[in-house]
């Protein structure tokens, strides 16, 4: 099948395979079930990291009480003043002691936070490498990548924040509330407890209340990822139309969305702060009161107070960035459930749990009564059966949307057949691994697209650790190589995106090359010459039937000329092979392949017909 009609079916897709692909809906408590086991290898420092968050917050208790301490010794009358140097050094050792001990908690759980973030997003890399194209070719690209880069990050920003904040915030409060029942009683206790429960209770309400809005801003930010790598991959098509303020308008309507969430996101958050701070204040007037009235009756001392007050300053601190912290824990887990929801995606094409490795060097292929839709609502290919004899090579022509390029996606594997099967070698490739199958097809694809990155790269990419020199072979082989040369910077010469700095022959060259590297038992080749002059298509075909001999190949053309010596020739109609035969016996038959013939005949005739008027015009004199 040709590009067009395999884009056409992914338009409108099957709707049993869109609601299977729907990811799924996660609550937090979800998400963290799934996140927690990927921190179980590192429990040794996470240990270490939350013990030095106890010294740190130990550490930090200390101060409080060595100020009231000196406090209380300069409250004497001047002749008695005296301070131990010891009390002293013990204040300025808590201090340091509480950098120290924060520090050491960063370096230690550093590569947690790092190696954890990797860990994930590398697992949701390689399921999406491992998905089927059905997925790829419904997928958007910008959302995709920004749900990963967002995802990776809340990983590490998860961590951040429980690490750093939430569990040394938990530590500090329950220490404060047990000094100040141990030295003051449990009024002073039910005080600080009542403004942690008011202000948990407004925090958490509220930003409950609020998750909605982050949640729109999160999607209004992917559809506006999407829309513009969309547009910038297909820059060329933006160009060619003259619709450069069209995209520009669609980008702004997501931005607008964007805006509008964000705008809502920022006046709900002037709500959140607005009633913590009024809890926070509230609960210390009240402590305060409570402690200067003790001063006053001489139940406690100036120290005390200091204390207390040094205490209220402890946690207001951490209290104040509660509801930040609740809020950036709400955002990672949101972001982690649309990375985690990637992961949902069901492997369509998975390897049987007895799957073999396949082992061929001169293969025999059958396809035996093929069915296949990418759509269950439009059937593409309808039984189709044929063998390709060992060292063989078989074309397979028709008009386009017939189903010839859906033969090479069967036989890769990219999707299940419906029914029927395909061997190899009598393996049904079900029955094997997919990396062998796999290992053993070399393609050159009707649409080739090349990685940004260097010439010699994207040639080498046909087998990852070949050497230079056979690099050049292959250049060479795919009449590239002096064209390379010829360029400033040779072989590193940079392809650009998508390869668009080449034209399609000299990227289609590059494409053969990559194939001819990679030395497959299996040849396929989608349109492999559709993009070269006639010049260039001759002298590639006669090194194509070079490289075929010892191969077993598969042909999938337009163009009947290029397919006359194979040894059978497939003529295809509506998903249905209505012809096969060598090239004299189908023209012998005056079918489908026949006409086709003749219709390509009268194109060339009339090609050479008008390129020789030309050449007339341009020889002809200027008349005077």
């Amino acid at each position: 099948m040709t590009q067009t009609s395999s884009v056409e079916s992914s338009l409108h897709p099957d709707p049993a395979v869109l609601a299977e692909h729907s990811p799924t809906t996660r609550s937090d408590w979800q998400v963290l079930r799934e996140f927690i086991p990927w921190l179980k290898p590192y429990g040794g420092r996470i240990a270490g990291a939350l013990a030095m968050v106890l010294l740190a917050k130990l550490a930090n208790l200390y101060v409080p009480v060595a100020l009231k301490q000196i406090v209380d010794r300069l409250d004497v009358e001047s002749g008695l003043l005296a301070i131990p140097v010891s009390i002293l050094l013990a204040y300025g050792a808590a201090r340091v002691g509480v950098s120290l001990f924060t520090e050491l908690r960063q370096v230690i759980f550093a590569r947690v936070m790092a190696r954890a973030s990797r860990d994930i997003t590398l697992r949701v890399f390689r399921h999406l490498q491992s998905l089927s194209m059905r997925f790829h070719l419904q997928r958007r690209t910008g959302g995709v990548a920004r749900d990963i880069e967002r995802g990776g990050a809340a990983v590490s920003d998860l961590l951040d924040w429980a690490l750093y904040s939430i569990v040394p915030t938990s530590v500090e409060i329950l220490l404060v509330t047990a000094a100040l029942v141990w030295a003051y009683g449990w009024d002073y206790a039910l005080i600080t407890l009542a403004i942690l429960a008011a202000y948990g209770v407004w925090t958490v309400a509220v930003t409950e209340w609020r998750t909605r809005f982050f949640r729109a801003e999160v999607e209004a930010n992917t559809r506006a990822n999407e829309r513009a790598v969309d547009s910038l991959l297909n820059f060329e098509t933006v160009k060619y139309f003259n619709n450069e303020s069209h995209e520009v308008r669609r980008f702004d309507s997501h931005l607008r969305h964007l805006e509008d969430a964000r705008v809502k996101s920022t006046a709900s958050l002037a709500v959140l702060n607005l009633g913590q701070t009024l809890v926070i204040a509230l609960g210390i007037t009240a402590i305060m009161w409570r402690a200067a009235a003790g001063v006053v009756d001489g139940s406690l001392t100036l120290g005390d107070l200091v204390l207390i007050n040094a205490f209220l300053l402890q946690l207001s601190a951490p209290l104040n960035l509660l509801g930040m912290m609740y809020r950036e824990v709400k955002q990672s887990l949101t972001s982690m459930e649309r990375l985690f929801a990637l992961l949902d995606q069901p492997l369509e094409v998975h390897d049987a749990a007895d799957a073999v490795t396949l082992e061929t060097r001169l293969p025999r292929i059958h396809f035996e009564n093929v069915k296949f839709a990418y759509d269950t609502r439009r059937p593409i290919l309808r039984g189709i059966d044929f063998e390709i004899e060992p060292g063989a090579k078989v074309a397979v022509v028709g008009q386009s949307g017939s189903g010839k390029s859906t033969l090479a996606r069967l036989l890769y594997r990219f999707y299940d057949v419906s029914k029927g099967s395909i061997t190899i070698d009598g393996h049904d490739i079900r029955s094997v691994t997919q990396a062998s199958l796999r290992e053993a097809i070399g393609i050159v694809p009707q649409d080739t697209v090349l990685f940004n990155d260097t010439i010699a790269y994207n040639i080498r990419y046909g087998r990852i650790d070949a050497t230079d020199a056979e690099v050049e072979a292959a250049a060479r082989a795919a009449q590239i190589h002096e064209f390379i040369e010829r360029q400033p910077d040779g072989y590193q010469t940079m392809v650009g995106e998508r390869g668009l700095k080449l034209s399609g022959g000299e990227k289609q060259r590059v494409a053969i090359a990559r194939a001819l590297l990679k030395n497959p038992a299996i040849l396929i080749f989608d349109e492999a010459t559709s993009a070269l002059d006639s010049q260039s298509e001759q002298a590639i075909e006669d090194e194509l039937r070079r490289i075929q001999v010892g191969h077993t190949a598969l042909i999938i053309a337009h163009r009947l000329s290029t397919v006359m010596d194979a040894d059978q020739i497939l003529v295809m109609e509506a998903g249905r092979i209505v012809e096969r035969g060598h090239h004299e016996e189908l023209l012998e038959k005056g079918g489908a392949y026949a006409l086709l013939w003749a219709i390509q005949q009268r194109e060339q005739v009339a090609d050479a017909d008008e390129g020789t008027e030309d050449v007339e015009i341009a020889a002809a004199p200027a008349s005077a």
